[in-house]
């Protein structure tokens, strides 16, 4: 039985329904072929969880302000960097071995940035998961969900990908090494560094805006 919560969840992530679109009962019912109670019933989940928003009547995909943004990355680093720190505790030698690959594997695909992200948030949950720790891989699902509210990613800023396999590299030294306090400050860098791309991608973008409204 399909579930339609997942399917509008999985719809957003992947960027079928970005920011400020509209979603429609009856269209949403059509698209993934079932009935409009479940599509009613995840629409107001996904309301409650702040993933939509009201414009009126309609109910539309919610935008992050740049105070949301912030808040979001506060809480992202401190649960990433905690589950680095586990991981360098209780990561097991095959957990360690996957991670590695992704790194290697995900350098082939720098220059493609949506294949990117994706194969990013793979790595971090993967990281999530070698925590050991079931309450923090929950709490960590809910920020990812919410940063899909995210319409672009950094890794599409120029020269980001490269750096930041680097940085996931270093990450995973530090995990394999069972260096728990390196591990943390590897994945805080990492983080940092990604906002602060965000930041200047979104100056650029509000520039840019401006610039035309001007012409």
């Amino acid at each position: 039985m399909k579930d339609a919560y997942s399917l509008i969840l999985s719809a957003i992530d992947n960027g079928t329904y970005r920011p400020g679109d509209r979603l429609v009962e009856s269209e949403l019912a059509e698209r993934f072929g079932v009935s409009r109670t479940p599509v009613r019933e995840a629409l107001q989940r996904l309301e409650t969880q702040s993933m939509l928003t009201r414009d009126g009547r309609s109910l539309i995909v919610a935008t992050l302000d740049h105070n949301q943004l912030a808040e979001l990355y506060t809480v992202r680093t401190e649960l990433e960097a905690l589950s680095a720190r586990l991981a360098a505790r209780h990561a097991t030698r095959e957990e360690v071995r996957v991670l590695n690959q992704m790194v290697q594997d995900d350098r082939r695909i720098v220059g493609d940035p949506q294949a990117l992200s994706r194969a990013n948030r793979r790595f971090h949950h993967q990281i999530h998961l070698a925590s050991h720790n079931r309450y923090l891989v929950q709490q960590l699902d809910i920020v990812h969900r919410t940063m899909a509210l995210m319409a672009h990613t950094s890794l599409a800023a120029p020269g980001r990908g490269d750096k930041a396999m680097a940085e996931h590299q270093k990450i995973v030294d530090a995990i394999a090494a069972g260096d728990a306090v390196a591990a943390e400050s590897a994945l805080r860098e990492h983080i940092s560094t990604a906002f602060e791309t965000r930041l200047k991608e979104s100056a650029r973008a509000w520039a840019d805006t401006v610039e035309q409204d001007r012409r």
